[in-house]
């Protein structure tokens, strides 16, 4: 029976508490520029992959990577809507312009 591992998930984040440079914390999403959520994500798929992480820290980092995730995606959807296309004629003039990836 497992059950016993499910009191150590306190005992664990304790013992991680020395590795504070490495832990990563989800700060608000919100407040986070595209570059930070990166790093931050990048953090987790490298602790993940090391497979040094128990299971349940390893289930918190994966939920914590996926909101990364989001909030990466959303904000590259934002920038692409932002970017517009510009039309010229045959003479190289500016025409227009559209949305991008409205071809």
């Amino acid at each position: 029976m497992l059950l016993p591992c499910a009191g150590l998930t306190g005992a664990v984040g304790a013992a991680n508490a020395g590795n504070m440079a490495e832990d990563v914390s989800t700060p608000d999403l919100s407040t986070l520029s595209f570059e930070d959520a990166l790093r931050a994500l990048e953090q987790i798929v490298r602790r993940l992959e090391s497979g040094d992480v128990p299971l349940d820290e390893s289930i918190s980092l994966y939920a914590q990577g996926e909101e990364l995730r989001k909030r990466c995606a959303d904000r590259l959807q934002a920038a692409e809507a932002r970017i517009a296309k510009l039309t010229v004629d045959a003479n190289g003039a500016v025409t227009g312009a559209q949305p991008f990836g409205a071809d």
